[in-house]
């Protein structure tokens, strides 16, 4: 018996990087995991693991209130976000529109979606993404990222505060620099600033005091852990995974 297996959960933007990592991990401590993404390809071979996966957009309504009717979750695991370059001089209205819509509002969503269910059912844990990289410790050319993932932070404690004796818990994570597809896609875009890709991805690497970045593997460890009921007395906390960043 794993430690999930009398779980269902819902995961966004499992088609990569930690969102991937977690449902697979969910899966193997026995959830019945119902992994989403925008990218139907992206999703593709979570079924051999006994994944339930299917498109979801956490920017529409509708479509959320479809994958939370088919998956009526006990774990939320709100994964979905993007990260801006820039200071707050380089931050456009159309960007900040953007990134607070996908990474703020879109927990929002899936949260009101899914916490009705919950309520019924009697309980529920949820598990937001946030960021080291936010009121933790702030980060050269991450202002709107940083900005963002601080809201997180206070969602996630408004959310457990209202529903603390209803058998709700809502936590969030805060993870320094991850490996993952989109991190290399930074690593390049800032080695072609650079002109070494080595140069840039000595630049994320140094930040971290471990002398290396997480694998997406040990993000996805404590994700399982906030999920399950051996985390039952936390809630509304800030859970700091960043090899010593902001230590």
């Amino acid at each position: 018996m794993g430690r999930l297996s009398d779980k269902r959960a819902l995961v966004t933007a499992a088609g990569q990087g930690i969102g991937r990592a977690s449902a697979l991990a969910m899966a193997a401590e026995g959830a019945q995991v119902f992994a989403t993404d925008i990218n139907k390809d992206a999703l593709d071979g979570l079924g051999a693991a006994g994944i339930t996966a299917f498109v979801m957009d956490v920017r529409d309504p509708d479509s959320i209130k479809a994958g939370v009717d088919q998956a009526q979750p006990d774990v939320l695991f709100n994964c979905a976000g993007f990260v801006h370059h820039g200071s707050v001089l380089d931050a456009t209205e159309d960007e900040w529109d953007v990134a607070f819509d996908l990474n703020v509002r879109s927990m929002s969503r899936t949260i009101r979606a899914a916490l009705p269910g919950m309520l019924e059912r009697g309980g529920g844990a949820i598990v937001n993404m946030s960021s080291a990289c936010s009121s933790i410790i702030g980060a050269p050319n991450r202002f709107i990222y940083g900005t963002t993932k601080a809201a997180v932070i206070g969602m996630t404690k408004s959310v457990a505060v209202d529903y603390i004796t209803q058998g709700i818990r809502c936590n969030c994570i805060c993870p320094g620099t991850v490996e993952s597809p989109s991190w290399h896609a930074r690593v390049k875009a800032l080695g072609d600033q650079l002109g070494s890709y080595d140069d840039a991805l000595q630049q994320f690497v140094s930040r971290q005091p471990m002398g290396r970045v997480a694998t997406a593997e040990e993000i996805a460890a404590l994700v399982v852990y906030l999920s399950s009921d051996e985390s039952a007395f936390t809630t509304g906390q800030p859970h700091v995974i960043d090899g010593g960043w902001s230590g």
